[in-house]
């Protein structure tokens, strides 16, 4: 906290003991704010007297009052054992070089290694000839710039990165949904070669054109309906993005299975009981996500200012990503894709 901050601030947070259900609702927050505006705010020289890196990252005059009487609220509230209140939605954290949530850019920035890394393990290990490489190498891209735009989300939270953020969450989970139908319902297209046991059939072209069809229909509707919304949506993106979560789990789940009890082909090639050894890894994978997300149940204030459940999830999740393009790069080089020689 800063002296200067301090001092324009504390006096008419010890002239003002109002209580209000949310932090930036409450009086003496509000009247923070409107001090520290009139006392800071008002000199022309004052944006460029902020920091670079808070002038890099979009700060604003009146941003750093709300953010510098935030942190002193909270401090008077840890010192007196009152409940930590939030602020537009979110928990007080300490910035770090202009980010607002320093853990959860950092840990965003794993994630997005972690599916650099799954790509690199594509491209490596995957032949080239193979129907779905090109598939998983794009939800790679795509995961991969989703974890960007949650990492800038993180860093500023503004309705422009906000939304950035929330799209390309729902892009990449929407198009592992699409890859993973693809996958299990061998819709994909190929050629007669030595990689895959399938045969060029028109009805599944159809078929992959019409879900691809929808596919797209669905996120352009999903992306407009939030957009033109007077106020963003926020319950409707959290159950879409559940809805096609939990879609995508139970279809692996399907691949998991006992082969008496599987409703899938594992592989075009081979008969239904066909089962490799690390048929049960997708089963793994969705208890390890299912855990990951309970995370966000436990919502509580942020330890040291810095890490909370949130940021938790993200921690949670890099590994999960590594995890899962080791069972893509298993599950494509597998024997199953193979033609059957008598």
């Amino acid at each position: 906290m800063s002296p200067k901050y301090a001092a324009f601030c504390l006096p008419i947070l010890l002239a003002l003991a109002v209580f209000a259900s949310s932090g930036d609702r409450a009086e003496e927050f509000r009247g923070c704010v409107s001090l520290c505006e009139s006392r800071a705010c008002m000199n022309s020289m004052r944006p460029a007297s902020m920091p670079l890196a808070l002038r890099l990252t979009g700060w604003k005059c009146v941003d750093d009052c709300r953010y510098e009487c935030m942190h002193l609220i909270t401090d008077r509230a840890t010192q007196h054992g009152a409940p930590i209140q939030q602020y537009y939605g979110k928990w007080p954290f300490w910035r770090f070089a202009g980010m607002q949530e320093p853990a959860s850019v950092l840990f965003s920035v794993f994630n997005f290694v972690a599916h650099a890394g799954g790509a690199r393990k594509l491209q490596a290990r995957v032949a080239d000839g193979h129907p779905m490489k090109r598939y998983y190498l794009l939800f790679a891209f795509v995961s991969m710039n989703a974890w960007i735009w949650s990492s800038v989300f993180h860093t500023r939270d503004l309705p422009s990165t906000e939304k950035l953020d929330y799209f390309s969450a729902a892009l990449a989970i929407l198009y592992a949904l699409y890859y993973t139908v693809v996958r299990l319902f061998h819709i994909y297209p190929v050629q007669r070669n030595r990689i895959t046991a399938s045969q060029p059939s028109s009805s599944k072209s159809i078929i992959l054109v019409a879900w691809t069809v929808v596919c797209t229909c669905a996120f352009l509707s999903h992306i407009s309906y939030l957009t033109l919304l007077p106020r963003f949506d926020y319950t409707y993106n959290m159950v879409f993005n559940l809805v096609i979560g939990l879609a995508h789990n139970i279809l692996w789940l399907t691949y998991s299975l006992p082969s008496r009890f599987s409703i899938v082909r594992r592989y075009a090639g081979r008969p239904k009981f066909y089962r490799p050894d690390h048929a049960a890894k997708p089963a793994i994978f969705a208890l390890l996500t299912t855990a990951a997300t309970a995370l966000e149940l436990f919502d509580f204030p942020p330890w040291g200012g810095i890490i909370d459940a949130h940021s938790l999830w993200h921690l949670a999740t890099a590994p999960i990503a590594v995890f899962w393009y080791d069972f893509l790069v298993e599950d494509a080089c597998d024997d199953g894709w193979r033609v059957q020689r008598l």
